[in-house]
């Protein structure tokens, strides 16, 4: 610590230093927009004068007028010119928004990731925000879960790399002094993404192997890239919930992995370490969540009314609390608040930068390529001379924005409707809603009747709404809502093509569209572009290249299914083994209904001559498994080439296959690629049941393909 901040904590009340360590949201200061307005339980909060004077960190301030405003107000108030840190929720970008980070996953593409990390982090600097709660690293594997849309997917591997792209776009190589930058937080420490029947909020329960192996490597290469900040789960993990959780924070975080950053809790998680059954009361949370490394408490009281009463009785050592506050002190150092504690708020440049036809225009691309292709019986691409029936409850709908989307505004994102319109002339263009979301009535089947009827081709726009997805949005059901399905019921018998893009935030049980449909084009929330960047892959001007990052489900029944699971004692060797003892459904496929890595193209990819430089690995000799990918169609693409591996034999059983790596490539017609992948000793380590990180010698077989199913198989050994 430097010299200055020494200086400073020595000067410090312990009253402030506690203060330090509270987040409060705008209203409680002087300068906000919405200055005043506590209501409901922040009204019940008790906070006091000299705590907001003295308070550390805002939370979901935004614009630069805004912030700056606090931040100079704050600054004459506070005895000792300690500046406010500005932190928000921002998760696929500021103003100009982007497809949900599973779309953004579903890209394949780690550069378009970063480049969507640093508009994001260009346009809430300008607009006066220092640090977003971004990248969110959960492994996900049960789609009845709201909140799979902030995840990348079920791959820890691929996770890993996505969290890396999203931390060196928001924060760059100089933080310090790139004003464009903002500090990440990776969330939300630890396995947030694997509640109990896929239920928001509820119990996490897994052995320590399964965390350490699957679990914890995302948030840990975040780390390693330099995210600045954690951000704690609202889960329980091994009975104790995460907040108060000192082997997940002291030993792990701190401990293994030296991370000496800021720690900051989720809403109120704190204090429902009560309702939990974990504290006793406020003080108690308190007390459990300091001692466990919780540096700032957001949105609740416990610290600031409790912490010095703590100290008081010897319960708490005051150390702890100026370790967290030189961790908050440090962090404003980095980001040079000291000197120029508005940072880059600037009015003008606002104006210029937010939303930014550049920036939208980054949005129309990742929108395209985070759009997966799902299925596509001739009918796609649209042709510019046919008459098109647009119908479905997101046919002129700009809900396409996401849960988190904050500043971003459903009024300006481009509609289905309004891309499609650019595309062609209008007169080809008729529209209909069809149904609403959830509901639908006689009169809107009649009237979609009689607009498909003239229609060469019919196009269904189908969804949730984003009131659907998101925190606390678990649902049971994942098939598209009933209304909606009758809808596509009723088009049917018309015998008219149809193409179904669906916009959504989790995998979903598609039966009763992917049977009936022709074509069906998986294109997420997409975000600002979301129209224009749909209306491009419709009409062929863009053409699909996304890959699924999250398996969809046959049923929900399967639901956690996976790509990267065991293969029991009992595995089921042919799909038609009924009446066998193994382990299979009686009525259903053991297989998703897509797997991990499927996606479509409008155009086809071979793959040929595949093999290993050698069949046997060693420590300090890797090999390199080469194959030729050939564009067979008639139009240029991209694939993503896959490579699996599985351990044949360990000490614990290994899954049926492990992603290793991956190259998107784009080919030209008739053009063929040599893709080479390197195998190393190091990519075949795992957690041993005592916790060792280590390879086995032995069998394994590594695989190449277009995705997680379609792959052929190459054995090699590993000798030691």
């Amino acid at each position: 610590m430097s010299e200055q901040l020494t200086s400073l904590v020595n000067k410090m009340t312990l009253d402030e230093k506690i203060a330090q360590l509270i987040q409060l949201a705008t209203p409680f200061y002087k300068g906000a927009s919405n200055e005043g307005q506590i209501t409901g339980p922040m009204a019940e909060m008790g906070i006091t004068k000299d705590v907001i004077i003295n308070s550390g960190s805002v939370l979901g301030a935004s614009g630069a007028k805004t912030t700056k405003n606090i931040q100079k107000t704050h600054l004459k108030e506070n005895r000792l010119g300690i500046p406010l840190l500005f932190m928000a929720d921002i998760i696929h970008g500021y103003k100009t928004i982007f497809p949900v980070p599973l779309a953004i996953g579903c890209s394949w593409d780690l550069k378009l990731a970063e480049r969507s990390a640093e508009i994001a982090a260009k346009e809430a600097a300008v607009s006066g925000v220092h640090v977003t709660f971004s990248p969110m690293v959960d492994l996900v594997r049960d789609p009845r879960w709201g909140r799979v849309m902030e995840s990348t997917g079920e791959d820890p591997f691929l996770n890993s790399e996505y969290a890396k792209a999203f931390v060196r776009g928001y924060q760059g190589e100089d933080l310090t002094n790139d004003k464009n930058r903002v500090a990440a937080c990776v969330k939300h420490f630890a396995a947030y993404g694997a509640p109990e029947g896929g239920r928001d909020y509820n119990t996490v329960d897994m052995s320590e192997r399964q965390l350490r192996e699957y679990y914890l490597p995302a948030y840990k290469a975040a780390l390693d890239e330099g995210c600045e900040m954690v951000m704690t789960a609202f889960n329980i993990l091994d009975g104790i919930p995460a907040t108060g959780n000192k082997k997940l924070m002291r030993n792990i975080l701190r401990g293994e992995w030296n991370f000496d950053g800021v720690m900051i809790s989720d809403w109120g998680a704190v204090k429902e370490q009560i309702a939990h059954g974990f504290a006793a009361d406020k003080k108690d949370a308190a007390q459990k969540a300091l001692t466990a490394g919780v540096d700032i408490e957001m949105m609740t009281t416990c610290y600031v009314h409790h912490a010095k009463e703590l100290i008081d009785e010897g319960l708490l050592d005051e150390a702890v609390v100026d370790e967290a506050v030189i961790r908050i002190l440090e962090l404003k150092d980095k980001l040079g608040l000291f000197e120029n504690p508005t940072r880059a708020a600037d009015e003008e440049l606002e104006k210029e930068i937010v939303f930014s036809v550049s920036h939208r225009q980054a949005a129309r691309e990742l929108a395209s390529k985070s759009s997966v292709l799902l299925k596509n019986d001739g009918v796609l691409p649209l042709q510019k001379d046919q008459k098109i029936a647009l119908i479905g409850p997101f046919s002129e709908n700009n809900d396409l924005l996401g849960p988190w989307s904050w500043i971003g505004s459903k009024e300006d994102a481009v509609t289905l409707s309004e891309g499609i319109q650019s595309k062609i002339d209008p007169s080809l263009l008729s529209i209909e809603k069809g149904s609403d979301v959830e509901t639908i009535t006689q009169s809107q089947i009649e009237k979609t009747l009689e607009a498909a009827a003239n229609a060469d081709v019919v196009v269904l726009a189908l969804g949730e709404d984003s009131a659907m997805s998101g925190e606390a949005k678990s649902r049971a059901d994942i098939r598209l809502p009933q209304a909606q399905l009758e809808l596509i019921k009723a088009l049917k018998p018309l015998g008219k093509p149809m193409a179904a893009v669906l916009f959504n935030g989790r995998p979903l049980d598609l039966h009763g569209v992917v049977d009936q449909a022709d074509a069906v084009l998986e294109a997420w929330y997409p975000g600002s572009e979301a129209g224009s960047a749909v209306a491009d892959l419709l009409y062929g001007d863009a053409v699909p290249s996304g890959r699924l990052t999250m398996s969809f489900p046959y049923s929900v029944g399967q639901v956690p299914v996976y790509y990267n699971c065991y293969n029991t004692g009992r595995p089921q060797t042919t799909p038609d083994a009924k009446g066998e003892y193994v382990s299979q459904y009686l009525d259903i496929p053991n297989e998703p209904l897509f797997p991990f890595g499927f996606g479509l193209s409008y155009t086809t990819f071979s793959y040929s001559d595949a093999s290993l430089s050698s069949d046997v690995l060693k420590t300090d000799r890797p090999i390199q498994l080469t194959v030729d990918v050939t564009n067979t169609g008639d139009v240029k693409g991209e694939e993503v080439v896959q490579l699996y591996v599985r351990d044949i034999t360990g000490e614990v059983v290994r899954p049926l296959k492990e992603l290793k790596g991956f190259e998107k490539v784009s080919l030209e017609p008739g053009e063929t690629k040599t893709i080479s992948f390197t195998i190393s000793e190091q990519q075949l380590r795992y957690y041993h049941p005592d916790l060792s990180f280590e390879s086995d010698p032995g069998e394994f077989t590594a695989y190449i393909g277009p995705n997680s199913r379609d792959v052929t198989a190459h054995p090699f050994k590993l000798e030691k």
